[in-house]
């Protein structure tokens, strides 16, 4: 495998490429041609076409790697190395017109993320980061809050499409942290939500019932970029996406105390 450094550069020069298609085809969309997958879980042969071109690149540049793919291009077969890819995060933002939505791409092997690339289409922002690197945004290194008070906080909470196991979560989030908090939001896009919160626009994001594609990219540069990532338990079991926890680091225990609460 080339240089980290190198491959991510090239991750990134991809992701970008793919994010001028969706915003061109957003132009003139045809909302006739959005299929649903499960109830309010919607995909379009935007998101489709736009795995084909990432998982056609990324063969090329590491022939050696799997993948895991949200819309199942690719193939995973006990590979070293793996690529988890979200061609279209924020599906049902797109179709609506509505900020944001990003192409999402992570490289792991079986022991650890290697690199994440976050492209925000919306902002024309590309997040980035590898083993060992800081986290930047468009080549300017970026860093978590300072935050540390829950009146100062701004949480994005994310509501998944499983709604009948995730709702009594969702009602008692709100309940608890509405009006106890800084702000809710719930912007619609787990990947990006998690660059925002390494760059310091948000202190906090959580939800639950994601995809690994989902998380990955987003999962590594908040880490690098001094945050914090961990299940509803404050474990290491998130990568599969069930539960995630994602913050600054400093308001992470009062998250979880609230969480562990229901």
């Amino acid at each position: 495998m080339e240089n980290l450094s190198e491959l991510t550069r090239k991750v990134c020069m991809l992701a970008r490429e793919v994010g001028v298609f969706i915003r061109n085809e957003r132009k003139g969309f045809d909302r006739g041609r959005v299929e649903k997958k499960h109830a309010h879980d919607y995909v379009s042969y935007v998101d489709k076409e736009s795995e084909k071109k990432i998982v056609t690149c990324l063969k090329e540049l590491l022939p050696e790697a799997g993948f895991i793919a949200e819309e199942g291009s690719g193939s995973l077969t006990g590979e070293e190395l793996c690529w988890l890819v979200d061609p279209l995060d924020g599906t049902t933002n797109f179709i609506h017109d509505n900020a944001p939505y990003c192409v999402s791409i992570a490289l792991r092997n079986r022991k650890e993320l290697l690199l994440g690339v976050v492209y925000e289409i919306c902002r024309d922002e590309c997040f980035w980061t590898c083993k060992g690197s800081p986290s930047y945004l468009d080549g300017k290194e970026i860093h978590v809050s300072g935050v540390d008070v829950a009146d100062d906080a701004v949480i994005a909470l994310g509501f998944p499409y499983n709604f009948q196991a995730y709702k009594p979560m969702a009602c008692h989030l709100v309940e608890r942290l509405y009006g106890n908090v800084g702000a809710l939001r719930l912007p619609g896009a787990a990947a990006a939500e998690m660059c925002y919160v390494a760059a310091g626009r948000y202190d906090a994001r959580i939800e639950a019932y994601l995809g690994p594609w989902d998380i990955a990219a987003g999962t590594i540069i908040l880490q690098n970029a001094g945050g914090k990532v961990t299940d509803f338990k404050g474990g290491d079991d998130f990568y599969s996406g069930f539960q995630v926890l994602a913050s600054n680091g400093k308001i992470h225990r009062y998250l979880l105390d609230i969480i562990d609460e229901l």
